[in-house]
């Protein structure tokens, strides 16, 4: 559950950070007000699939001791590891844009997809931990004689 609990408050303080460095970062390059960037969405992202999920995970953990199972440390690695990547990258990206890129590196794209795959991998990896531990922890069903 500290795992959780550590993740969820590092992705708290990135996701705040990251909505302060877009104000300031487009501010500071006077960009266009509402033109389209990634770096707008990054905040929300990390807030999101960071701080939210892992506070849901945290809540699960207690309720299923998910962190005892093999699985949990694999879905804990690998969803972090997505989540660094997809962020990373978005915020790259953004902020290419905002310096007035017009094209940005297919590869840019690439690991952002990475990301996202291994945050899919992860989100599998979480739900047949969850499934395990909640089979494991359901009556047994007595048949009629």
């Amino acid at each position: 559950m500290k795992m959780s609990f550590s993740a969820s408050l590092v992705y708290l303080v990135l996701g705040v950070g990251s909505g302060l460095f877009y104000r300031e970062f487009t501010k500071a390059h006077d960009f266009t007000d509402g033109a389209s960037t990634q770096l707008s969405v990054v905040h929300t992202h990390l807030l999101t699939l960071g701080f939210i999920v892992f506070l849901i995970v945290l809540i699960l953990d207690k309720l299923f001791d998910l962190s005892s199972t093999g699985l949990f440390s694999w879905f804990f690695w690998i969803y972090n590891a997505g989540l660094v990547l997809t962020a990373g990258m978005m915020t790259v990206h953004g902020s290419l844009t905002v310096l007035g890129e017009k094209t940005v590196s297919p590869a840019i794209s690439g690991i952002a997809g990475m990301g996202h795959i291994l945050l899919t991998i992860a989100l599998i990896v979480l739900m047949v931990a969850l499934g395990r531990r909640v089979l494991a922890r359901a009556p047994k069903s007595v048949d009629a004689a």
